[in-house]
């Protein structure tokens, strides 16, 4: 039996609670193959810092060291807690850029996937989404303007004043572009590189990387477009796209725009991988506004399972059941109050009987031979 340690960053706010759904989740992968998962516990975060004075204690780094793959809920509380924590010491800060910086988790992938069936989550018209939205945003995650060098002070006018480095050389292009261009060519064999080389010296250094990495991958047809343009393509037209790569700043702004052409963050799961280990977590914030009310959708951190799965452990087709049955509780008419109104057409149901009706769907499936 294979054996793989996990560590378990459950977070703060509706982290614990979504958390829960997807450990239901892997007791079930458990089960139905030859597999054991050691979760491993750790604090991180907000609440890491007030009940062990940092926000990614020693012990925390320990277990993930230890691990074969972490799994992260999401962390951050509302402005008002936020304020009693050091400025460095803040959750995005403390933990989780250090966390990125600590394995080199360069590769961000975020699944932008709305099937037709889903279509009644989307802000977008019918005819735009059509049969669906499939794309998957590639965002190199360890460079760029999040972990420039930074600078606050008084100039000699007695102004206070910032200053934020924003940095790249061409080897951590290289490595993610590589990344996007493999993932284009298991595709459709269509790249769409996302810059702003009109402005940013970075992205002219980054296409002139681009032409020289292009020429590995023949196949692949590269599609240049503008950052301001992708966004505005992103509401229009979202189907002519498949694979997208950025860099940063720009993939944390667009995920989220994308995110929002789904109708919710709730609805996308991501990884984030490093030539030795990868996290895996969902792309919204951890809503303290709705922690403890057990109305949060646990799709995005089931989802970031069934990438776990693929990504790490190789379990394609199990990966692809997990995935399968999530879609089918939605398209059997349930969703959960924080992604769907009342009114709206669905039958509510709570976050622990989402997670509940997962595990069903996926019990009901054939075992993956092998």
């Amino acid at each position: 039996m294979k054996s793989y340690k996990l560590a378990i960053l459950a977070g703060d706010g509706i982290g614990p609670e979504i958390t829960r759904e997807a450990v239901k989740v892997l007791k079930l992968i458990e089960q139905r193959n030859d597999i054991r998962f050691e979760l491993l516990d750790a604090p991180f975060g907000g609440h890491a810092y007030f009940e062990h004075g940092h926000s990614f204690p020693e012990q925390t780094k320990a277990i993930c060291d230890a691990a074969d793959a972490i799994i992260k809920g999401p962390i951050g509380l509302s402005y008002e807690e936020s304020q009693k924590i050091p400025v460095d010491e803040q959750p995005e800060r403390g933990a989780l850029l250090p966390l990125r910086a600590r394995y080199q988790t360069y590769a961000n992938f975020r699944p932008v996937s709305l099937p037709k069936s889903l279509a009644h989550f989307s802000p977008l018209k019918p005819e735009i989404v059509g049969d669906g939205i499939d794309i998957v945003i590639v965002r190199e995650l360890v460079g760029g303007l999040y972990f420039g060098h930074k600078e606050v002070g008084v100039n000699q006018q007695g102004r206070r004043y910032v200053r934020e480095t924003l940095e790249y050389d061409e080897e951590q292009i290289s490595r993610i572009l590589h990344v996007a261009f493999k993932l284009a060519q298991r595709r459709k064999k269509v790249l769409h590189n996302i810059h702003k080389s009109n402005v940013l010296k970075s992205s002219v250094l980054w296409n002139e990387v681009l032409a020289e990495v292009a020429q590995d991958y023949p196949d692949v047809k590269v599609v240049q477009m503008l950052v301001d343009a992708a966004a505005t393509h992103l509401c229009l037209n979202p189907r002519q796209f498949d694979v997208m790569v950025m860099e940063n700043m720009f993939g944390d702004i667009l995920s989220d725009q994308a995110g929002g052409i789904l109708g919710s963050l709730g609805l996308m799961p991501s990884a984030c991988l490093g030539p030795d280990k990868a996290y895996y977590e969902p792309s919204h914030g951890s809503a303290p506004d709705i922690a403890g009310q057990n109305i949060a959708n646990p799709y995005s951190m089931i989802g970031s399972v069934a990438m776990m799965l693929e990504n790490s452990f190789g379990m394609f087709e199990e990966a692809r059941n997990v995935w399968d049955a999530m879609q089918g509780v939605f398209a059997d008419g349930y969703s959960t109050p924080d992604l769907s109104k009342p009114g709206a057409g669905v039958k509510m149901i709570s976050t622990d009987a989402f997670g509940d009706r997962v595990v069903e769907k996926l019990k009901a499936m054939p075992r993956v031979a092998g």
